[in-house]
């Protein structure tokens, strides 16, 4: 049994889907969650800098907060580090592109599928080949979507004007008749109700956030890594780089009560 608590990061609020998805499968698990607001949005920067926020946020975790697991919960950094963070440090590291991929091609029925992420991460090519990599037989439409992170960051996940915005960005995605659609992105399951009604209610959306969680549950569950079996509920620690009364606030909105307080982190 291992009692030290789960690493996480994102560039803000997104990995809190994942982090939802952790306190829901797995709640004796402590956890701690550094959101990056000070310096967000990761996706429309170059690779080359997300990579070196990743690496210094890696470092923080493991060697200031004695995590036993860093969970990369935000797709662009993933696609930009993920191999250097594993190389980097001697805990696992886990993403949400494998999962998310893993899932996507089990769900579809017709193979002809659909990812929505981050300009960085469609750039990157990390899901092209994580699709290449199942040897699925599937034709995929892959199409970035700027602006869906902001207006999440912004607490705007209903709006008429994303609502617009998806439409606009979705047509390819729309047009290619895909039956399931990857969110490539972990603030993107906050817009699932835009995103569908975009593409259609007839497609199957796919959270990466979710299958991360199965992930990290299969990871952990009976192994050496797990929380003591005692432990009846973890705790849960919320760091921001940002304004952390912002944080706080939109966080417990997207999270739930489980975000009490959050402190303030500079890196």
């Amino acid at each position: 049994m291992d009692g030290r608590p789960i690493g996480m990061f994102d560039s803000g609020f997104g990995g809190l889907t994942v982090a939802r998805a952790v306190i829901d499968l797995l709640p004796a698990e402590d956890l701690v969650y550094i959101g990056d607001t000070g310096r967000y949005p990761y996706g429309s920067k170059p690779l080359d800098e997300v990579r070196r926020y990743a690496e210094q946020i890696t470092r923080h975790l493991v060697d200031r907060c004695e995590v036993k697991m860093v969970v990369v919960a935000c797709n662009t950094a993933a696609a930009a580090a993920l191999d250097e963070l594993r190389d980097l440090v001697d805990v696992p590291v886990v993403g949400v592109i494998e999962p998310g991929v893993r899932s996507l091609v089990r769900t579809t029925t017709t193979g002809r599928v659909g990812v929505i992420a981050t300009t960085g991460t469609v750039g990157s090519g990390a899901y092209q080949l994580a699709i290449e990599a199942t040897g699925a037989e599937v034709v995929p439409a892959i199409a970035a979507c700027p602006g869906f992170v902001e207006f999440v960051e912004r607490g705007e996940t209903d709006s008429e004007q994303v609502r617009i915005l998806a439409e606009r960005l979705l047509a390819p995605i729309r047009e290619a008749e895909v039956d399931a659609l990857l969110l490539g992105c972990t603030h993107y399951p906050f817009l699932a109700r835009a995103i569908s009604d975009a593409v259609g209610w007839d497609v199957t959306l796919v959270s990466s956030a979710d299958e991360t969680g199965f992930e990290i549950r299969r990871l952990l569950d009976g192994g050496a890594l797990a929380a003591p079996e005692r432990r009846r509920s973890g705790v849960h620690r919320f760091f921001s780089t940002g304004d952390v009364e912002w944080f706080r606030q939109l966080g417990r909105q997207l999270l739930g009560p489980e975000m009490v307080s959050v402190e303030a982190l500079e890196l």
